[in-house]
């Protein structure tokens, strides 16, 4: 069973119909026991980082995660899950995340005249072989709706790169975590694609 993570915020609902839609049973919850116990976890989000992580402690889903992700079970971060993965954002000023990998999440310079938030599709290169990414051609397309990127300290974690003013790392693998800062939910067949490739891992 996947268990999609509950803290207050973001897309759950449209998340585990995804699942849902290509036969992966799915759950959305809070309670840590069920966290602990899961399959595969994803935790998504829509919103400010530093609010998410402040209710990531409220509801103690903090060490649940980290010992979920330690266990070498399959977890993934979609959009603002991604990013929480890091050391720190500097969204709203400097806020610390999960620490789980060395980074940090960074905006877009304003200055390069571009609308903010980047909104809408655009192309995904693969930079690194990983089953998330199983049977979908490199530079296709997928749905983005956020204000921050991630960077990595360490470049054998960037699984893939997308183009806006900059290039910028839009998915992470590193073990047994995968995460995307693209919305696979709305991403119409090929992001289905995802959320079955990640069922099976």
């Amino acid at each position: 069973m996947v268990v999609v993570v509950d803290y207050g915020m973001g897309n759950l609902r449209s998340v585990q119909k995804g699942f849902e839609k290509v036969g992966v049973p799915a759950v959305v919850s809070r309670d840590p026991h069920v966290i602990r116990k899961a399959d595969g976890l994803v935790l998504p989000g829509v919103g400010a980082f530093p609010e998410c992580m402040k209710n990531l402690g409220r509801f103690d889903l903090v060490e649940p995660i980290r010992e979920f992700i330690g266990s070498g079970r399959p977890f993934l971060g979609i959009c603002l899950g991604l990013q929480l993965l890091f050391d720190e954002s500097e969204e709203f000023g400097i806020h610390e995340g999960l620490k789980i990998i060395p980074g940090k999440c960074k905006g877009f310079d304003r200055s390069m005249g571009l609308k903010i938030p980047h909104m809408g599709w655009n192309q995904v290169i693969f930079r690194k072989k990983t089953p998330l990414f199983e049977g979908i051609e490199d530079g296709s397309h997928f749905y983005f709706v956020h204000s921050y990127y991630v960077a990595p300290e360490n470049g054998s974690e960037v699984a893939a790169t997308s183009v806006y003013g900059i290039e910028f790392v839009c998915a992470v693998n590193r073990d047994n975590i995968f995460a995307v800062q693209f919305h696979p939910e709305k991403s119409q067949e090929k992001g289905l694609r995802i959320l079955r490739n990640f069922g099976v891992i």
